[in-house]
């Protein structure tokens, strides 16, 4: 009858500890961080157990799946997981929200509200797309994408007119 524990352990011989008589241990190769992040392209995420209490700036596209008290900056694509809570002040070329913000955002290009997300915050972008079921408190500004235009004079909407109409004829030959 064999009880748990049972076995045999040895240690110290060259035999027993499966490694062959003269084998030396693996060098591990070195990595240079800073060559690693020269050659980084890809999109930086911020994963659901994170959680950050500061400012947070990047350069081209971040993920934030997690918890982030404070601002962001940066002239990259910044998407909001649904998972995400963000208490703070976002500023970016675009965003993309899926879960819940609670403060303004400024995008220089486009923003894009999903359909389950919560914004409570004002919003100021060139291009808004709010999907059926999101949740926006705030007021929202769609500005031009030109920024070098005169403030004093804002810009006029453009009528366009076809050619003039022929005259009515009334329905089924009545009389006019």
């Amino acid at each position: 009858m064999s009880s748990i524990g049972e076995g045999s352990l040895s240690a110290g011989t060259e035999e027993n500890n499966g490694l062959a008589p003269r084998e030396e241990p693996r060098a591990t190769p070195t990595i240079d961080p800073k060559k690693y992040m020269a050659e980084h392209s890809g999109k930086d995420i911020l994963s659901s157990d994170v959680e950050i209490d500061g400012t947070i700036k990047f350069q081209k596209e971040l993920l934030i799946d997690g918890k982030v008290k404070g601002e962001i900056n940066s002239d990259g694509i910044l998407t909001i997981g649904e998972n995400a809570y963000i208490d703070g002040q976002i500023k970016t070329k675009s965003i993309t929200v899926y879960g819940k913000v609670v403060g303004n955002i400024t995008v220089a290009e486009r923003c894009e509200l999903k359909s389950r997300c919560t914004l409570q915050g004002d919003l100021k972008a060139s291009r808004l797309v709010i999907e059926e079921g999101a949740t926006f408190v705030g007021k929202s500004e769609v500005t031009s994408g030109g920024g070098n235009k005169s403030a004093a004079t804002p810009p006029r909407p453009e009528i366009v007119r076809n050619e003039e109409p022929a005259p009515a004829k009334s329905a089924f030959g009545a009389r006019v």
